[in-house]
């Protein structure tokens, strides 16, 4: 499986879900991991996570896959930008 031309889609669909229920924990969010869209914006619009969301979501990623998400990375826009953007980079770079 491709999700574009060079990379392999590491975002399955138990890892998927893995790391929406690591979201609704985390942010104790009134909603199931079910309700989060893979490709549904995390930021702002779509889910309407806000800055200190997702520094509590890098800090869980931590500790949980040994994987440290910069605060100051150019990248970050691109990493948290949907449930599958996230879990595809986690997935990629995470600590095996």
């Amino acid at each position: 499986m491709m999700s574009d031309a060079s990379t392999p889609d590491r975002a399955t669909p138990e890892f998927l879900h893995e790391m929406a229920t690591m979201i609704v924990a985390t942010l104790n969010l009134e909603m199931t991991p079910e309700q989060i869209q893979p490709d549904e914006p995390l930021y702002g619009e779509g889910l309407g996570l806000d800055s200190i969301d997702i520094l509590e979501i890098a800090l869980v990623i931590a500790k949980t896959y040994g994987l440290q998400l910069k605060t100051d990375s150019d990248d970050n826009v691109l990493i948290f930008r949907s449930l599958r953007s996230l879990a595809e980079h986690v997935a990629t770079f995470r600590n095996k």
